[in-house]
């Protein structure tokens, strides 16, 4: 009998260590504010990275590749049109658009017209932006590329005129017009546009 009660006493105190008293809960109001801080950091955070993007897209404006485009109007304005052309000396009208896309928005182009309308995405007429190609189709052996820089302009090397900007209603490239491509996203180039800007001022 004082085995089994023994027994039955070691069994009744183990059972009571798992139970657990009050002194060994964890305390309620330590949990409480334990989670309270989690839930007021988890808020903080999405907000803190919510206004960092949004920044970003302000400083990323299209009116950032407006202007990078016209910077290097200024940089190549009046250079000879020379069919094969890369530099200063004279350039071509692919040659001019694969040199500002890689010194403006560092966005490696192909060298040539025709693998330059495969890039991209095709885009109508009527949603232009700054940055997207214009191909021409005039008469010739050759096609023609631009860049369009907003208020129906584009900048291209003209074979009569060297590097200018054209407009895009002139009656002769409004009657050779073709198509346009986006060769990538405009949030894209235009953040492009503004990490380049930032390298040369910093």
């Amino acid at each position: 009998m004082r085995r089994a009660y023994l027994s039955c006493l070691m069994i009744t105190v183990l059972l009571a260590g798992c139970a657990g008293g009050p002194a060994s809960r964890p305390s309620t109001s330590g949990a409480t504010a334990g989670q309270s801080a989690l839930r007021t950091a988890w808020q903080i955070a999405p907000s803190n990275q919510m206004a960092e993007q949004l920044q970003r897209l302000r400083e990323a404006s299209p009116e950032l590749i407006r202007t990078a485009l016209l910077d290097e109007h200024r940089r190549w304005v009046g250079t000879p049109y020379v069919l094969g052309g890369e530099g200063f000396q004279g350039i071509d009208c692919s040659a001019l658009v694969q040199r500002v896309f890689n010194e403006a928005f560092a966005l490696a182009l192909p060298r040539t017209t025709d693998d330059q309308v495969l890039e991209g995405q095709r885009i109508d007429r009527d949603s232009l932006k700054a940055g997207d190609l214009v191909f021409f189709r005039p008469p010739g052996p050759y096609n023609h590329v631009g860049i369009y820089v907003g208020s129906g302009r584009f900048l291209h090397a003209s074979s009569s005129q060297g590097v200018i900007i054209s407009r895009l209603d002139n009656v002769y490239w409004q009657r050779y017009y073709w198509q346009a491509r986006r060769p990538m996203t405009l949030t894209e180039l235009a953040q492009r546009a503004r990490q380049y800007r930032q390298s040369r001022s910093g």
